[in-house]
C-alpha cells in the first residue's frame, strides 16, 4: 500500500502539513511550572454545578501556577447543540467570576493567539493530522455499515469476546488502495479510523493529579478519527487541540477515566507531549429516598444547574468559597485563621482534592454565604439586592428603588457589629427579610403562653410608655421596669426558679410587642426597627394589634 497515494486520495483538498500548525502554535513563553488550563464544554444545555466546578479547579491551577486558563467550546456534535448554548456557558462562568485568559468570550467573539477556540472552526487542523497519521500507516478508511457494525458487536456478544472494532474484527484494515478507490468512486461513505498499535497483553500506567498512580489496559480499538462528515471524534479533537492549544494539565470528571488508553495512545502516534490528567470525582447529594449517595442529578435536582444560584441570589464570592471548601478539605481551618485574606492567597492543590467525590451541602453554602453577607456594609447589601431584584423580581426592585433610604435604613440594622446577624443567606430572602417593614402584617405568631388580655394589656401600657427619644441602652431597661410592674418576672431565670409566682417573663412581654410590630417572634433587634419604623407607623401597629385581639 501507498500511504503518501492513500492520503492525497482522502485529503486531496489538504496542502498543509503539521509542521505549518506547528509553527503557527509554537510553545508558551511561561516558566517552567507554569500550568494550561481548559475548560472545555459542548454547548449542548445549561451548566452544570460539575462543569462550574471544573471550571474553577481549572483557574486555580492556572493561576496560582501563573500559567493560562481557556475556554474551548466542544461543538462537533451539532445533533445535541442548543440555540445560545455558548452564550448560556460564558455567562454562567462569568456571573460567578470565573475569567478566562484566552477562548471565547461570546457566540463568535474570543480572545488569544492559540485560536480557533471552537472545534466546529478547527476542520483543516484536524484533517491536516489526520492525513499525516494515513500517510505513516497509522490510520484508515473504514466503509463498515451500521448494520455490519452492529452484526459484528452481537457475534461478540454471542462469543463473549470484548466488544469494538480490533483485530479481527476491523474488516477495512487489510483493505488495498484499488478496493477503497474503488469504494470511493461508487460514493460509499466512509469514516477514518486509528490503525492502534496496541496490545491486549500490555498495560499503561500513568499518574493523576488527583487520584494517583492508575493502572489500565492499552487501547486495541481502532477508534474512529473523523466521521463521515470530516469532523472529528471527541477523542481526536481533543488530542490535537490541548497539544496545539499547549495545554500542560487536563482537569475532566473521572468518567473520563475508561478514556484515557486512547488519549495517551493518540499523543504517542500523533508524536507529542501527553498532558498531566487530574479526573474530578463528581459532586455527590444524600440521597433522602436510599439513605446512601449519588450523583447531583439534572433532572432530579434544581441546585445542579448553575443558573440556580444566580437566580436565587447567591453571591459568586460565597459560591466560589464553597467550591473551595468542596474542593480542598484544609480550605476551612485556613478561612478560620484567615478570615480577611483574599481566597486568592489559599495554596489550592489538585492532590488535595477528594478521590471519592465532595458531597454537596446547602446547608453549608447556606452558612458560608451568610457569614460573608453579614460583612457587606448596607450600601452593598441594597445595591446587590437591587442588581437582583432587577433581573428577578421587578416589583420588588420597583419598591427598593422608590424607598432607597429607608432600604438602607433597614439593611443597617444590626450590621457593622462585632457580631452581625446572619438572616439573608441569599437576595432572594431580603424580599421575606423586609417585608414587614413595608407592610403591615397579616399574621402575628402570638405567644402561646399569654391571654388575649394578658397581651393587649401589655401592649395598652407600652404605648403608654414608650419615649421616642429614648436611647438603646434605656430602652430594655424601662420594658424590664413595665414587665414587673404587670406580674413578670424581669429575668427567665426567675420565672424557671418560682413558675407560679408570675405570669411569664420579660422575653414573653418583649415578644409580645416584637409580634404586634412585625407578625414574627423572631426578628432583628426590635429597638432599631422601632426606629427604623419611625413612631407613628409604630404606634398605628400598635393599636392595630390591640384592635385585633380584642
Amino acid at each position: 500500500m501507498d500511504n503518501n497515494k492513500l492520503a492525497e486520495l482522502l485529503f486531496s483538498d489538504i496542502e498543509k502539513t503539521p509542521a505549518d500548525f506547528e509553527a503557527k502554535y509554537p510553545k508558551r513563553s511561561l516558566p517552567r511550572t507554569a500550568c494550561v488550563t481548559r475548560f472545555a464544554p459542548s454547548p449542548t444545555g445549561f451548566l452544570h454545578i460539575g462543569g462550574l466546578f471544573a471550571a474553577f479547579v481549572g483557574e486555580r491551577t492556572a493561576k496560582k501556577s501563573g500559567g493560562v486558563f481557556y475556554l474551548r467550546i466542544e461543538d462537533t456534535d451539532k445533533k445535541r447543540e442548543v440555540e445560545n448554548g455558548v452564550g448560556a456557558i460564558i455567562k454562567g462562568l462569568a456571573d460567578f467570576g470565573i475569567t478566562i485568559d484566552e477562548g471565547m468570550l461570546g457566540e463568535t467573539e474570543s480572545i488569544g493567539e492559540y485560536g480557533p477556540y471552537m472545534q466546529s472552526k478547527r476542520k483543516e487542523i484536524y484533517q491536516t493530522y489526520c492525513k499525516d497519521l494515513v500517510k505513516r500507516g497509522l490510520a484508515y478508511p473504514c466503509f463498515c455499515t451500521a448494520e455490519e457494525l452492529e452484526k459484528i458487536r452481537k457475534a461478540q456478544e454471542e462469543n463473549k469476546q470484548n466488544p469494538g472494532y480490533y483485530g479481527e474484527f476491523a474488516k477495512c484494515r487489510n483493505l488495498s488502495f484499488e478496493e477503497i478507490e474503488a469504494n470511493i468512486k461508487n460514493g460509499k461513505p466512509y469514516v477514518v479510523r486509528l490503525k492502534s498499535q496496541g496490545d491486549e497483553n500490555r498495560r499503561i500506567k500513568f499518574d493523576d493529579a488527583i487520584k494517583g498512580e492508575i493502572e489500565m489496559p492499552e487501547n486495541v480499538q481502532d477508534i474512529v478519527l473523523l466521521k463521515t462528515d470530516g469532523i472529528p471524534t471527541y477523542h481526536f479533537a481533543h488530542a490535537v487541540d490541548d497539544h496545539l492549544m499547549r495545554t500542560t494539565d487536563v482537569i475532566r470528571g473521572d468518567e473520563w477515566i475508561s478514556s484515557a488508553p486512547i488519549h495517551l495512545q493518540l499523543f504517542e502516534v500523533l508524536g507529542f507531549d501527553a498532558p498531566r490528567y487530574a479526573h474530578i470525582s463528581p459532586i455527590m447529594k444524600e440521597d433522602a429516598e436510599t439513605g446512601g449517595k449519588r450523583k447531583l442529578s439534572k433532572r432530579k435536582d434544581p441546585e445542579a444547574a448553575v443558573s440556580y444560584y444566580h437566580e436565587a441570589g447567591y453571591p459568586k464570592e460565597a459560591v466560589l468559597e464553597y467550591l473551595l471548601t468542596i474542593a480542598n478539605s484544609n480550605f476551612e481551618e485556613w478561612r478560620a485563621e484567615n478570615p480577611n485574606a483574599k481566597r486568592e492567597d489559599f495554596d489550592f492543590k489538585l492532590s488535595n482534592m477528594s478521590k471519592a467525590g465532595a458531597l454537596f451541602d446547602l446547608m453549608k453554602l447556606n452558612d458560608i454565604s451568610k457569614n460573608y453577607i453579614c460583612t457587606l456594609s448596607k450600601e452593598e447589601v441594597y445595591e446587590r439586592t437591587l442588581d437582583w431584584a432587577s433581573a428577578y423580581n421587578k416589583d420588588f426592585a420597583e419598591i427598593l428603588k422608590n424607598n432607597k433610604e429607608y432600604a438602607l435604613r433597614i439593611f443597617g440594622i444590626e450590621r457593622g457589629n462585632e457580631k452581625p446577624r446572619k438572616d439573608i443567606a441569599k437576595w432572594e430572602d431580603t424580599v421575606e427579610y423586609t417585608k414587614y417593614f413595608f407592610e403591615k402584617p397579616e399574621n402575628f405568631e402570638w405567644q402561646d403562653n399569654l391571654s388575649k388580655e394578658d397581651m393587649i394589656e401589655i401592649l395598652t401600657e407600652y404605648k403608654n410608655v414608650y419615649d421616642k427619644s429614648e436611647t438603646q441602652e434605656e430602652w430594655f431597661p424601662k420594658v424590664r421596669e413595665m414587665a414587673e410592674r404587670l406580674g413578670y418576672a424581669k429575668a427567665p431565670k426567675i420565672y424557671k426558679k418560682n413558675p407560679d409566682d408570675f405570669k411569664g417573663h420579660v422575653g414573653d412581654v418583649a415578644s409580645v410587642i416584637r409580634v404586634a410590630v412585625t407578625g414574627r417572634r423572631n426578628t432583628p433587634d426590635l429597638y432599631e426597627i422601632i426606629q427604623v419604623l419611625g413612631y407613628d407607623e409604630f404606634t398605628e401597629r400598635i393599636d392595630r394589634a390591640i384592635s385585633l385581639l380584642k
